[in-house]
């Protein structure tokens, strides 16, 4: 009897477990065909539905579009900080080149130039005057780089600003420069219709990135102004390894300047001096009677150098002067660029300023003629009058139009009473 119940118990317990078993295989199955159940909800119940979900697409899209331009507006700012960005740390990389190259230089120029040596016997001990020119670096401008390939020569070009306020006078300047049969020359063009005018007349012409710092002065700025934007756009040029012959457009070119140049120092410049003392220095004394014997005081002079036209080679020293007046003309008030030129030039290292450090050549004053020597000395010298000029700078004159033609009449054309007319100054 006791064998008989535990059987039946045992049987029953199976079917209980094979019922649940079967159960949850069958509930699988309908939650697998039947995901939402096996009564349909109601149509208005669906509409709700659909419709709930639909006002959550177009509130979602209304979302999106929004999204979108504010995250096209913060891509446009993130990219012009990126930009800047970037120009700082190229100019910081620079400056950083320069304090590198400039940190013991006179150790590094020995190395470069050779070994120490002792001095010589008296009378035979020169000094080294010419500084070694800086390794070429095309990244820093590499569309200007592939340009100056194509138009320099030697590595050196004459290089002139222009907008166009000085359209009449760059005519005259290149048609001067091509009749002296010189090829190395290009314009930097300061506004568009320079770019057009120089490309119709086949002269070669380079217009840089925008930068509104130079494009303000460079579109409307009058003589002065587009001359002062010459030394920061110059340091391009002496940073890819190429020397310049700086030129302002009021100047007739009558022979090839690069067949009369020394290239021995850092600048090579023209004068403002109208004399050998003037041009070339002279000691000058001061009299102050109330000093009784002391009442003389001997004083150093020359005239200053032009700053419309000067040579200047790709050492570290010209790229330091282009750095010093650069950053002068940015930062002070009713400042002329060619004073300041000078100023850094010349002026020696003194208690709270250190000068600097480069050599300098006076041009010949009757081969790169100014206009004053011209028009108050030699057109009145029947020797001097038979002279040929490299250059006439016409910088002492405002009509500098009509004398620059007169000067090709006279020079050109040989038309002997072309200059007559006007007076040594102006009028």
């Amino acid at each position: 009897m006791a064998g008989r119940r535990e059987k039946g118990q045992s049987l029953r317990g199976s079917r209980i477990a094979i019922a649940i078993v079967i159960g949850v295989l069958l509930g699988c199955v309908i939650a697998f065909f039947f995901p939402h159940g096996l009564i349909n909800p109601t149509p208005s119940v669906q509409n709700r539905r659909f419709g709930k979900s639909s006002f959550q697409i177009g509130s979602s899209s209304c979302e999106s579009s929004e999204r979108i331009k504010m995250l096209k507006s913060e891509i446009v700012s993130l990219s012009e900080k990126n930009s800047e960005l970037k120009k700082n740390i190229r100019d910081l990389t620079e400056k950083l080149q320069l304090a590198e190259q400039g940190k013991d230089h006179a150790q590094k120029q020995v190395l470069v130039l050779g070994e120490q040596h002792k001095a010589g016997p008296f009378g035979t001990v020169k000094a080294l005057r010419t500084n070694p020119t800086v390794v070429p670096d095309d990244s820093v401008n590499p569309r200007l780089a592939k340009l100056l390939e194509k138009v320099a020569v030697r590595r050196e070009l004459i290089v002139a600003l222009a907008n166009s306020n000085v359209k009449e006078m760059l005519e005259v300047w290149f048609s001067s420069i091509k009749r002296a049969g010189i090829p190395n020359y290009l314009v930097i063009a300061l506004d568009d219709r320079i770019v057009e005018f120089c490309k119709s007349n086949d002269v070669p012409v380079y217009k840089r990135d925008p930068d509104e710092g130079v494009d303000a002065v460079g579109r409307s700025g009058g003589n002065h102004a587009v001359s002062a934007l010459k030394f920061r756009i110059l340091r391009e040029f002496l940073q890819l390894g190429y020397s310049v012959l700086l030129s302002d457009v009021d100047i007739v070119y009558l022979q090839n300047p690069f067949n009369h140049l020394y290239r021995d120092s850092d600048v090579e410049s023209m004068s403002d001096g109208h004399n050998n003392m003037t041009a070339y220095g002279y000691n000058d004394v001061f009299d102050e009677p109330s000093m009784g014997w002391a009442r003389y005081a001997h004083t150093m002079r020359i005239w200053v150098y032009n700053s419309g036209f000067f040579y200047i080679r790709p050492t570290i020293p010209s790229i330091e002067l282009l750095d010093r007046v650069a950053h002068r003309m940015a930062t002070q008030q009713n400042v002329w660029d060619q004073a300041v030129f000078n100023e850094e030039l010349f002026y020696p290292s003194h208690p709270g300023y250190d000068g600097l450090h480069a050599a300098k050549r006076t041009m010949d004053m009757y081969m790169f003629m100014n206009s004053k020597v011209l028009f108050k000395t030699v057109r009145k010298d029947d020797k001097l009058k038979r002279l040929k000029p490299v250059i006439v700078h016409v910088n002492y004159h405002p009509d500098k139009l009509r004398r620059m033609k007169a000067v090709v009449e006279f020079y050109v054309n040989g038309k002997q009473g072309a200059l007559d007319s006007f007076p040594d100054g102006s009028e």
